[in-house]
């Protein structure tokens, strides 16, 4: 049922898909949107058409770039013998925040789902494994879900024999939470990766 208007509406239909946007904040978006003066609805709507013209793939690491190679994988500060797996490229923006990184990355855009119908040809599995000639250490950083153990499987057995050092990222209880309210997956992962006090 329409309240206010079709272009309002439409806008609110527009915003409320996008991922973790609900209805009532795609209403305050519309009508924050409807205060603000011509110029800027002007800017907002160029920087929207920029972001699908200008950004791509980049063809060794398949995360997003306006240049190519992107700024990562063309930094002679990298070690490029050390490549971090991850399923998305909001993964590396994550894993870059933390400073602690300084190889190079592989986005596969997904992992594995043969219930939805997600295929090792649906991922940029293939061209992972083309990169693998003169490294030493692949670092598989998926999330800890049934799909990331998938995959994480899946990609363990396709590197092992290229003799490959083959890390996981480890997974446990993360700083400032409680024991009470964890799941015991999560629980059961921290313990398993224990490591020593001194």
């Amino acid at each position: 049922m329409i309240y206010t208007s079709e272009s309002i509406e439409k806008v609110v239909e527009m915003f409320s898909s996008l991922p973790t946007i609900g209805r009532k904040t795609a209403q305050r978006l519309a009508f924050y949107l409807l205060k603000q003066p011509t110029e800027f609805l002007e800017k907002f709507s160029e920087s929207l058409t920029e972001l699908k013209q200008n950004v791509r793939f980049c063809s060794l690491c398949h995360n997003f770039t306006e240049i190519d190679p992107c700024p990562i994988c063309s930094s002679g500060k990298r070690d490029e013998s050390i490549i971090c797996v991850v399923e998305e490229p909001t993964d590396v923006v994550a894993i870059e925040k933390t400073n602690e990184f300084y190889g190079m990355y592989h986005v596969l855009h997904g992992t594995l789902n043969p219930l939805d119908g997600i295929t090792p040809e649906d991922l940029k599995i293939k061209e992972l494994i083309t990169r693998l000639g003169n490294v030493r250490e692949v670092i598989l950083a998926l999330n800890p879900s049934v799909e990331g153990e998938v995959t994480t499987q899946y990609l363990a057995k396709l590197i092992k024999p290229l003799n490959i050092k083959i890390t996981r990222i480890a997974h446990g209880m993360p700083v400032g939470s409680s024991l009470e309210f964890t799941d015991e997956a999560t629980i059961s992962r921290a313990l398993v990766g224990r490591i020593e006090v001194h």
